[in-house]
């Protein structure tokens, strides 16, 4: 099982996260709002809380791995 895990966390397949994650940002932020400078800083702060649920996530499976 941890092998599949270290496959799936290449350096490789987490360069699609960073055009995916602005665009999420992005699109999410302006429908928010319609000029350009409080969709940037919207889109930022979504990005931000997108990359820290992501980690949280993460290391609750990786705790439950572990206990496995």
């Amino acid at each position: 099982m941890f092998e599949s895990m270290l496959i799936a966390m290449s350096p490789a397949n987490l360069w699609h996260l960073v055009p995916l994650l602005t665009a999420v940002s992005l699109v999410y932020a302006a429908t928010r709002h319609e000029l350009l400078v409080p969709i940037t800083a919207h889109a930022v702060r979504f990005a931000i809380w997108i990359v820290v649920f992501m980690a949280i996530v993460f290391g609750v499976i990786q705790l439950i791995e572990w206990f496995m």
